[in-house]
């Protein structure tokens, strides 16, 4: 909306071309939607369902009682600030509204007396999955580009559509998967939008660094920047109550929306590779569980036996961290991987 509104204008006060540029509008972004969250979080939480607990989880007895959907709040204010900043298209719109839904999904969850079924939530991830895919290619063939490799691969829709649909699928599972841990879910996803930020808006979306470093430009690298960025925004709101001892959970309504929001982005950059450069300890931390209790409960296959999943339970019930520690070490772990991992994967072609 400011995007457009720069545009009339800025013909009766030169400054108000700032509303045209999208560093700014990032920057806009990025304020407004910490300060609504950070602002409107306590005031609305008494609105909020209270957590019941989970099943075999180390230490769920201390959220039980917690205002719990915090999700449901800021992805609201997300919605808001990316509606207001960002420059639209058919394709963002569409996007913000899968993401809306999967908030809805998870808050109606969170809402239920009687929790939803894994099978119930796992086949509404996977329908926004698969609209989400198509949505991103519009039906027609998408361009990928690989590590330590200089070619771009034209992927088809029939090809394309189900693999990116089970990488988004992933990520809301294992993202869902890693809020145990007061902050821990946020964080780690904080740190994973940073990155794909930074790469959409500084990299594939600026046509002379992605042409100096022998990548494909995406036109629209930049607004999806914007996007990321706006929810770092919300999500640095919510992580001041989501400190230890937290005062708020996100629920499902936050993570869900969370996980999907991620996998679109790393489906826009271009390369699926990222998303275990920008999210490779979520991954393992709630992924290595999903395929424990896939390859139990559909192939009678038993892995993994003396360890607890999601990891960060492992480490807290048999080593003993506090969730302190598991926060702190797990983010500086993920922090050290894609520093180290983004510039190989980027620079060296």
């Amino acid at each position: 909306m400011l995007f457009y509104l720069g545009e009339v204008l800025q013909q009766y006060w030169g400054p108000f071309r700032l509303l045209q540029s999208h560093l700014f509008l990032l920057g806009l972004g990025t304020l407004l939607s910490w300060a609504l969250s950070w602002r409107l979080l306590p005031i609305l939480s008494v609105h909020l369902p209270r957590d019941r607990g989970r099943a075999f989880a180390v230490q769920s007895e201390h959220a039980v009682g917690k205002p719990t959907g915090a999700g449901f709040i800021f992805i609201l204010i997300f919605l808001f600030v990316s509606l207001l900043v960002t420059p639209l298209s058919w394709q963002v719109v569409l996007i913000l509204g899968c993401v809306i839904l999967s908030m809805l999904f998870g808050y109606l969850d969170d809402r239920s007396q009687l929790a939803w079924s894994e099978y119930k939530k796992g086949a509404l991830d996977l329908l926004l999955a698969v609209v989400g895919a198509s949505i991103i290619c519009g039906f027609q063939d998408f361009a990928i580009w690989l590590p330590f490799t200089k070619t771009v691969f034209m992927v088809p829709p029939i090809l394309f559509i189900p693999l990116a649909a089970l990488l988004i699928w992933v990520t809301i599972n294992t993202t869902n998967c890693t809020d145990g841990v007061d902050g821990l879910s946020g964080t780690l996803s904080a740190l994973a939008l940073i990155s794909l930020g930074a790469t959409l808006y500084f990299v594939v979306g600026h046509h002379i660094i992605s042409e100096y470093l022998l990548l494909p430009h995406y036109p629209n690298g930049a607004v999806w920047g914007i996007i990321s960025f706006t929810m770092v925004g919300c999500l640095a709101g919510y992580l001041w109550y989501n400190a230890h001892p937290s005062s708020m959970l996100m629920g499902d309504a936050g993570s869900r929306a969370l996980g999907f929001l991620l996998g679109i982005l790393v489906i826009v950059t271009g390369n699926p590779v990222l998303i275990f450069v920008v999210a490779g300890v979520l991954l393992v931390n709630g992924g290595t569980g999903l395929l424990k209790v896939a390859l139990l409960r559909f192939f009678k296959i038993g892995i993994f036996h003396n360890i607890r999943f999601p990891l960060h339970d492992h480490y807290r019930h048999n080593s003993n961290w506090s969730n302190t520690q598991v926060l702190i070490r797990f983010t500086v772990l993920q922090a050290m991987m894609t520093l180290l991992l983004m510039g190989l994967l980027i620079k060296i072609r």
